[in-house]
């Protein structure tokens, strides 16, 4: 694999601006890929990470989108390919993580996660699908950004994990109708480490992990880009990022 292997092409990464996102953005970007980043309300950090992207080399954009809406979907992708003139990844991130007693789980919280974890990435993909496949040499590849919770359910969790497994099977599901030009793949990342993990939290699942440490946010964003880069015969597929906690 080249030093560059994503060279000429532009990615459009949702929820981009922090976190999981933002290495995945700037992961791309250091692979030769022109960036786009969606945020909703971190502005602020969302400008900072496109000012990251452009210090490297490459252009960047930042798009307010609330992946929840097709007006707001629709928007985005165009703005994306206005300024790249072509779209050849999309990068699924954007999501809600949030921990409620399934006995006491309201419509709304179930909604809402369903809307930002499942809805949006459908979105997303169906509005970007002309674009990719349009990709030089049948290379628009889709990844979404899955969990193991999707795999291994959580009490606690319950709607996150269910969206999560909704992901996955989307994901698959993609894989067969856009073939062949569009591949499409999930990364399921396990517990990662981030600036405001709770250190005990931490602590319990790096016990827990077979690797004894947990993954960072980088580990992730490594995945995404072995999708991204790699063959592109490779689809379908859910790959845990996980130290191997779901073991």
């Amino acid at each position: 694999m080249t030093t560059q292997p994503l060279r000429g092409k532009s990615a459009l990464v949702t929820g981009g601006a922090r976190r999981v996102g933002r290495s995945i953005a700037l992961a791309l970007a250091e692979a030769g890929a022109d960036v786009a980043i969606t945020f909703r309300s971190s502005r602020a950090e969302a400008a900072q990470t496109a000012s990251e992207i452009e210090n490297l080399g490459l252009r960047a954009l930042a798009i307010e989108c609330d992946v929840r809406t097709e007006a707001s979907v629709c928007a985005a992708v165009a703005a994306a390919v206005g300024s790249f003139g072509r779209l050849d990844l999309v990068i699924n991130n954007a999501a809600i993580f949030e921990s409620a007693p399934l006995d006491s789980l309201t419509l709304e919280q179930w909604d809402a996660v369903f809307e930002t974890n499942a809805r949006g990435p459908f979105l997303m993909a169906r509005e970007a699908l002309p674009h990719l496949r349009a990709s030089k040499i049948r290379e628009g590849r889709i990844i979404n950004i899955g969990s193991l919770g999707g795999i291994h359910a959580w009490a606690n969790h319950a709607h996150y994990c269910a969206s999560k497994a909704a992901l996955h099977s989307l994901t698959q599901a993609m894989a067969k109708a856009f073939a062949p030009e569009v591949s499409v793949n999930c990364v399921a990342p396990g517990w990662i480490a981030l600036e405001e993990s709770d250190p005990s939290q931490a602590a319990h699942f790096a016990r827990k992990t077979p690797m004894q440490c947990n993954g960072s946010v980088d580990d992730v964003a490594q995945a995404v880009l072995f999708f991204a880069a790699g063959p592109h015969f490779i689809t379908g597929q859910v790959l845990a990022v996980d130290g191997g906690l779901g073991l």
